[in-house]
């Protein structure tokens, strides 16, 4: 069967819903799961990158999993997906809502998201990911997390 970009952006939106459904069940497994072993992720917390096994430490994130109670949901948005042979590209906004421990109540905020994509062993995976919040040019230099679209 014929491959056909309708076909590779499906696969590439499902990576998205995945990565929802691995935040929401609390699964760094299903998370990294959709990365290249090269992967290069730039997270919303430290450090500036991480790069291959450190960005596919499932430990790790579990550990961050674990600051929160209960789901955290992650919803994407305004989704273009991009393909061109074995190589793609995504980008859109992603809002972010858990409840952190000890807090008697939660966050929701809106991001940038952008991610590379290639076609590996016949399959789409991640080979960059990058999130990130804007900033006020106020001098505050305070994360505008009260953003919406």
């Amino acid at each position: 069967m014929t491959r056909t970009v309708v076909q590779d952006e499906a696969a590439i939106r499902a990576l998205f819903i995945e990565h929802s459904e691995g935040m929401r069940l609390r699964s760094p497994e299903r998370v990294v799961a959709r990365y290249a072993d090269d992967v290069v992720t730039c997270t919303l917390a430290p450090p500036l990158r991480n790069a291959a096994v450190d960005a596919r430490d499932v430990e790790s994130l579990a550990g961050w999993m674990a600051g929160f109670e209960g789901p955290i949901t992650l919803e994407y948005r305004d989704l273009t997906v991009v393909v061109s042979g074995d190589v793609a590209f995504a980008h859109g906004l992603a809002r972010l809502a858990a409840v952190p421990v000890g807090y008697p109540e939660g966050f929701s905020m809106w991001m940038r998201t952008t991610a590379g994509l290639q076609r590996l062993g016949g399959r789409w995976l991640i080979t960059h990911s990058h999130d990130s919040v804007p900033f006020h040019m106020d001098g505050s230099f305070l994360a505008a997390t009260d953003l919406e679209p």
